[in-house]
């Protein structure tokens, strides 16, 4: 139907159907990519011929990565506007899906990240195979859990939502259910068979149903109680300590985890979530875009994408370098309003 070198769309019976097309980047988002989805899905929205919308990814490795973070990187370091306006038309993006009135079926086939959980977890139906690994890694760059993360993670089950953003934990399939991300296990080999039934079938849940499975979660099954206890503190700093002051393995794992986080991302993430918990979606994009505006001309972010995806030497040196260093007066300057809102 229509193709271009990073994205593809076609009409296969009931279904328009989105392949991101970026094999060799894990299929990570580009400001092209989310341009031409949002157009094509305003146009499905009108096309009686489109009963629902699929959105895959290319190559077996994953659904999609994540946003370009290096590009994202060079624009922010150049203080170029596009930084910003990649920020603002993928928040409106993942918006407009959120609210999309055809049945939106993501098949969450391989790593899914960033940016990849914006344009998937806001849709109606959110396929997972044992193939699915799943995060929120971004308070190790020195961002923060964005794409609508502030509204999906506090309203997962007890403080999963909030063990996810602070500690950027990797899910497999079971936990990725359990927490309300995905909506359905279909094992990998029974894709196909899926999206042929989601071609013909008037009814898409009925066609899930016919290949859908049962799955147990992993890490929240064994440690959902830890969890709970040890992240619903008040603050990031009382997550931090409460796990050091546990001497199990897991507990003191996830510290020195948590602890290795940028200091300023981990206490805005664990306030955006308490506050999300009141807010409604459009509300929860606003602040979201509040927080990267102020993101673009801090620190922790450049440092951290330096360190991770530029030199890959692991090594941030976030500024400050300690929770207790990071004043709550700054933190409260990231979620103050701007004088030009997202238009949601």
């Amino acid at each position: 139907m229509t193709t271009s070198n990073e994205i593809v769309f076609s009409l296969e019976g009931k279904s328009g159907v989105v392949t991101l097309n970026r094999e060799r980047a894990l299929n990570a988002l580009t400001v092209g990519m989310v341009r031409s989805l949002d157009a094509q899905l305003r146009a499905w929205e009108t096309d009686h011929r489109v009963k629902r919308i699929i959105i895959e990814g290319a190559g077996d490795k994953a659904f999609c990565a994540g946003g370009d973070i290096r590009q994202l990187y060079d624009w922010g370091l150049a203080m170029d506007p596009r930084f910003l306006d990649f920020y603002r038309e993928e928040y409106l993006l993942n918006t407009y899906i959120k609210h999309y009135p055809k049945p939106y079926v993501a098949l969450l086939d391989g790593i899914v990240m960033g940016g990849g959980v914006g344009v998937s977890v806001h849709g109606s139906h959110r396929i997972v195979t044992e193939a699915t690994i799943f995060a929120m890694p971004e308070t190790g760059i020195g961002l923060f859990p964005d794409v609508g993360g502030t509204y999906f993670l506090p309203r997962c089950p007890g403080e999963t939502g909030m063990y996810i953003g602070l500690t950027g934990a990797r899910l497999k399939a079971g936990d990725t259910m359990y927490a309300g991300v995905g909506t359905h296990f279909v094992p990998k080999e029974r894709l196909p068979d899926l999206k042929r039934a989601l071609k013909t079938f008037a009814d898409v849940d009925e066609a899930i149903q016919q290949y859908a499975q049962a799955v147990d979660p992993e890490t929240f099954g064994r440690h959902r109680g830890a969890i709970d206890r040890h992240f619903l503190q008040n603050s990031a700093e009382d997550v931090l300590a409460s796990l050091k002051s546990n001497p199990s393995e897991w507990a003191q794992k996830q510290a020195a985890v948590v602890a290795s986080k940028s200091p300023t991302s981990q206490k805005i993430c664990h306030r955006q979530l308490r506050d999300g918990l009141t807010l409604d979606f459009n509300a929860c994009m606003r602040l979201e875009y509040r927080i990267v505006n102020r993101v673009f001309t801090g620190h922790d972010f450049f440092e951290g994408t330096r360190a991770v995806v530029i030199d890959k030497d692991m090594a941030p040196q976030w500024q400050p370098a300690s929770l207790s260093a990071v004043r709550n007066e700054d933190i409260n300057a990231y979620f103050e309003p701007l004088d030009e809102e997202l238009a949601v």
